[in-house]
């Protein structure tokens, strides 16, 4: 696929296929991901891929917890939207950031980690595939670091990467370039 291709078909995929990912596009995903640009040649960002034991054993009983209000029991309904969510990509990668101390470096580096990103969705998206970039409770949670083997003093979690066979592909409709485009003569 040719790279204006993959920006223009690249979507955030929701539903997945359970299905493992072909021989070998993990690993040009990952490629693609590294070659992202860095200030100061820092390579900030780390990549950590969570097999399915994990994913079962301890990311999905806290993910049902956390989703579940308190004092309640999950819904059947619930347990099963939570297990299609964090099952069935063929893969999850954690994006993790080394911690700076230096405001401005944070910045640039988080900046890095999230073109080192952006660099996985496409080649996913090249790879025939979908991804989706993902954060908020379950990314950010004390246990999730505990879970994934991340030291949350070394390195903060920036995102959840689902990599797989998307179920169906969503249509976007963007606005127009030039509501985003300003020109300064």
């Amino acid at each position: 696929m040719q790279l204006y291709d993959a920006i223009h078909r690249r979507r955030t995929i929701h539903d997945y296929v359970d299905a493992t990912l072909p021989a070998g596009a993990f690993e040009r995903i990952i490629e693609a991901a590294h070659q992202a640009p860095n200030h100061k040649l820092t390579w900030p960002w780390r990549f950590t891929r969570i097999g399915r034991e994990t994913r079962r054993e301890k990311l999905l009983p806290l993910g049902i917890r956390l989703k579940t209000p308190a004092g309640r029991d999950p819904s059947p309904k619930r347990v099963a939207k939570i297990t299609q969510k964090l099952m069935h990509p063929g893969e999850l990668v954690v994006v993790s950031v080394v911690r700076c101390d230096d405001a401005f470096r944070a910045r640039e580096d988080y900046a890095a980690a999230a073109c080192a990103i952006q660099n996985l969705q496409l080649a996913a998206t090249a790879e025939g595939l979908g991804a989706k970039w993902s954060s908020g409770g379950l990314t950010t949670h004390p246990e999730t670091y505990a879970a994934v083997g991340i030291d949350p003093a070394v390195e903060e979690i920036i995102a959840f990467v689902w990599i797989g066979v998307p179920a169906k592909v969503p249509e976007i409709k963007r606005p127009a370039i030039e509501a985003m485009l300003r020109e300064v003569p």
